[in-house]
């Protein structure tokens, strides 16, 4: 089975589910795939107005990416059970099947207490990882009592998934900045597991890293991995540059590892990307969506412009409005022409950057709409809430650009869902610089989000751009976007991961 799984793999172009799961076949043989993140891919939520459940699929690049290669592999997930009806839906292991009616693979969720949650992920990961990792100029918090709970919560995390390895070499697969600690402990109970570190945000130089009070016991838990990755070559470098000069340990330049306490770590770029099947040919359903949404938003005949994000002050969303009200001032022709429609969801609004960020968009929105409104035309279209990838595939069919101006972005999964909604190859994107996606779609028209009389421009200048032109941009894209899918990712890494198992016991140094 594993020979002839081998020989299919070999023989196919593009990576696929299928293919995907040929190689997990392959590769792990027998073995498991065992996820850990925040997030959870599925959440139930109660619903007081409407008197039901419902099962929920969040707003998040991580679950976004993670999913499908579940769906293909197998295996257990193991996440942060934060839905307020979560609890109802589990077993007495609390795990269950996934996808709902299409069971795939295991949900186990993990119960926080609000104290846990509130200093874990709202204290240390997000007001103290997240502004550090981010070029922001967000100045990060770091708290002693965010710290140990941030420790605690890992070590919850390594009980949960310890009860779930089997005997043998277990491959473990851990997602992002709220689990530094969790590799380590892993490693001292579970030496024989595989671990592997996907860092979804940047990585910063080693001055600023410096600033973290608990640099040393970070990376000394995350070199607990046997492989780390990250989006961009330039995100490695740092890492190594970090781990050579804060911390004693040895740096391989031409292997790019980092051997400490007789132990090596392996570090590669692994740009993440999307299933280009979810957004792919419009269904009959979204088509008839799309046009509802341009008959009530009164779009026809509108030039259209879309951003879709979380609200975050890393995407850029109030540089994109005084960019859009520059746009609008030096290029009065385009009132009443244009319309831009930003799809925002709310998150972490415990936290009050997150949540003075909020009230700013919502008085700059009503601030510029009131500038320019004549008769039933207003140029933002402000939609404030959680959308599925269901409710967002109309708005791409329908949108003339895409807006993409993050401040700083490991990766940027919109500008790929985006290209991989345009199978009719209409569209242009604008791209942040500061965006890992940058450096792979390099037919995106480019913007700095800082410089608004630029950025302003970049907007006219897209919209004017030849048809013919878009159109040979969007088809060179969409061939980067098919061709480096979110299954060549996780293949990528799969593959790295087996490769680490089968040379462990040459790379522990005496």
């Amino acid at each position: 089975m594993i020979v002839d799984a081998q020989v299919r793999v070999e023989k196919e172009d593009l990576w696929t589910e299928k293919r995907l799961r040929d190689l997990v076949v392959a590769k792990l043989g027998e073995n498991s795939l065992f996820v850990v993140s925040n997030r959870e891919p599925y959440l139930h939520v109660f619903d007081a107005e409407r008197n039901e459940t419902r099962m929920m699929f969040p707003a998040s690049g991580v679950v976004t990416a993670i999913d499908p290669i579940m769906r293909a592999c197998g295996g257990t997930w193991v996440a942060h059970g934060s839905g307020n009806a979560d609890r109802r839906f589990v077993n007495s292991r609390n795990k269950l099947g996934v996808p709902p009616g299409d069971e795939r693979y295991i949900l186990k969720r993990v119960w926080l207490t609000k104290e846990e949650e509130e200093g874990y992920y709202y204290g240390f990961a997000n007001e103290g990882l997240w502004p550090l990792c981010h070029v922001t100029h967000t100045r990060p918090i770091f708290r002693e009592t965010d710290w140990q709970m941030y420790r605690k919560v890992n070590e919850k995390f390594a009980e949960s998934l310890l009860e779930e390895l089997p005997a043998d070499k277990p491959f473990v697969f851990i997602q992002d900045y709220h689990f530094t600690l969790l590799p380590q402990m892993i490693k001292k109970k579970r030496p024989d597991a595989t671990i592997a570190l996907f860092w979804h945000i940047p990585w910063p130089n080693p001055e600023v890293f410096s600033i973290c009070p608990y640099q040393e016991e970070i990376l000394e838990g995350m070199l607990g991995c046997d492989l780390i990755g990250f989006h961009v070559q330039n995100h490695c470098n740092n890492f190594l540059d970090t781990a050579n000069r804060l911390m004693e340990s040895r740096v391989d330049t031409e292997k790019f590892s980092v051997v400490r306490n007789g132990r090596e770590t392996l570090v590669r770029a692994f740009p993440i990307s999307v299933d280009l099947g979810v957004f792919g040919t419009p269904t009959e359903n979204i088509l008839k969506q799309k046009e509802k949404i341009r008959e009530e938003l009164n779009l026809a005949g509108k030039i259209v412009a879309v951003s879709v994000e979380r609200i975050d002050y890393t995407k850029g969303i109030v540089e994109r409005l005084l960019a859009i009200d520059r746009f609008l001032e030096k290029y009065p022709e385009f009132k009443k022409r244009f319309v831009f429609i930003q799809i925002a969801a709310p998150s972490r609004t415990h936290i009050k950057r997150y949540h003075d960020l909020i009230g700013e968009i919502d008085e700059l929105v009503e601030r510029k709409n009131w500038k320019y409104v004549e008769e039933d035309w207003s140029p933002i279209i402000y939609l404030k809430r959680q959308f599925t990838h269901e409710e967002i595939s109309p708005y791409y069919q329908l949108a003339d650009l895409c807006i993409v101006s993050s401040l700083h972005d490991g990766m940027n999964l919109v500008a790929k869902e985006f290209i991989a909604a345009k199978n009719d190859l209409s569209g242009i994107l604008l791209l942040s610089r500061f965006t890992g996606a940058s450096r792979e779609l390099t037919d995106a028209v480019p913007i700095n989000p800082y410089a608004i009389e630029e950025f302003a421009d970049s907007i006219r200048g897209a919209i004017e751009m030849p048809a013919e032109e878009k159109r040979r941009r969007m088809m060179r894209m969409r061939e980067i976007v098919s061709k480096n899918n979110v299954y060549f990712w996780a293949a990528n890494i799969i593959t790295e991961l087996t490769a680490v198992q089968s040379l462990q016991p040459l790379r522990k140094e005496s």
